[in-house]
């Protein structure tokens, strides 16, 4: 706030104020907050896969992971974006937060074969990414099937 401690009581004449008008600045701040409040969930990887429960301690994770997801009809997707197989690693070679020595999140549909799993971990490896996590759900697996895995 500005005030004049001079004797001068002339209405006509306006002083200068230096003071700083913070509303435009509140208004950007607001509109800044909606943007992210709207962007944030869209940054996330949204593929409908169906992920089998693991009752493992979670890990944390970086901040920028890279998923490859195996999806219900066996094609891959790196992020959202889908992949041929024998594209994959160039496609992963061309990411420009990836390195051989980073993680990659591999996550499966429950519905894959194992030997596909399999498969695209053995493509990974070929092409120099053996740093590889395996994604689950958080929480209690489902009950064994009777007779499963008996040898």
């Amino acid at each position: 706030m500005g005030v004049s401690l001079a004797d001068n009581d002339d209405d006509d004449d306006f002083g200068e104020t230096h003071d700083i008008n913070v509303t435009p600045f509140i208004d950007v701040i607001l509109v800044l907050l909606i943007i992210f409040m709207v962007a944030a969930p869209l940054s996330t990887v949204d593929l409908p896969i169906d992920l089998p429960t693991s009752s493992a301690t979670p890990q944390k994770k970086p901040d920028k992971p890279t998923y490859l997801s195996i999806k219900p009809d066996l094609t891959l997707a790196i992020g959202e974006n889908p992949v041929h197989r024998a594209e994959l690693i160039g496609t992963l070679d061309g990411l420009s937060d990836m390195s051989k020595d980073k993680y990659v999140f591999l996550r499966a549909d429950r519905s894959v074969p194992y030997g596909e799993l399999m498969s695209v971990m053995e493509l990974l490896r070929s092409g120099g990414y053996s740093r590889v996590k395996l994604v689950a759900l958080e929480g209690a697996p489902r009950a064994p099937v009777a007779g499963a895995g008996q040898p």
